[in-house]
């Protein structure tokens, strides 16, 4: 029988680091994200995305995510693209780091964005899981740029931004979730990456980035 990757050769993809392993999410891996999803990632009344997915009803979230993931699938061409790559620690699914890009073969830019369960927070992987796909996207694409994005009062996040090298570069006033935020942005280059002591294994990219038109 043909493999899925061979069909859609994302799914082949696989970046691993010392503690974790980030892949493409499967349709069996829906369930365990929902699971990771619905046991708590953020602290009651603030919320760090700019649509609050995660306070969706229990019953609808599942749901929700899942046609998130499909549309991404879906919509995925060399000219606009996202990679939702699930992350795994221990064996067991912690959230999702995904990468992202529009027009790449001539912006050369990539955004990232990513969660974490509440109890896989506070030691580390957070950093390293963005430290994967920075090294992925320089080393592997081609990128020249990587940007991202996050409320002021997230500290947690922009302190990773800065414990990688990123940049200040503006903040914005956006709606978030019907909210006005001030919104910080920053970028990450080559010259700027502080890169970790540790090498980025990574298997499923020829194919993968030929899909891409890379």
């Amino acid at each position: 029988m043909t493999e899925l990757s061979a069909i859609w050769p994302p799914f082949g993809l696989t970046l691993t680091t010392p503690r974790l392993v980030l892949r493409p999410i499967r349709d069996e891996d829906i369930p365990f994200a929902v699971d990771a999803a619905l046991s708590g990632i953020t602290e009651p009344g603030r919320n760090p995305f700019s649509t609050p997915w995660n306070e969706s009803h229990p019953g609808e979230l599942g749901a929700n995510m899942a046609r998130w993931y499909w549309r991404c699938r879906a919509g995925m061409s060399p000219e606009n693209w996202t990679l939702l790559l699930g992350i795994w620690h221990d064996g067991g699914f912690v959230g999702c780091q995904d990468v992202g890009a529009a027009d790449f073969a001539l912006l050369r830019t990539v955004s990232t964005g990513s969660w974490l369960r509440r109890s896989a927070q506070g030691n580390g992987l957070g950093k390293e899981m963005r430290a994967a796909v920075a090294l992925y996207a320089f080393d592997y694409l081609g990128a020249e740029l990587a940007t991202s994005e996050a409320a002021v009062w997230n500290q947690q996040s922009l302190g990773v931004s800065r414990s990688l090298g990123y940049e200040l570069n503006g903040i914005v006033r956006a709606s978030w979730g019907g909210k006005a935020q001030e919104v910080q942005n920053v970028r990450l280059t080559p010259a700027t990456f502080k890169r970790p002591g540790w090498a980025l294994q990574v298997q499923g990219h020829e194919a993968t980035a030929q899909y891409l038109g890379i």
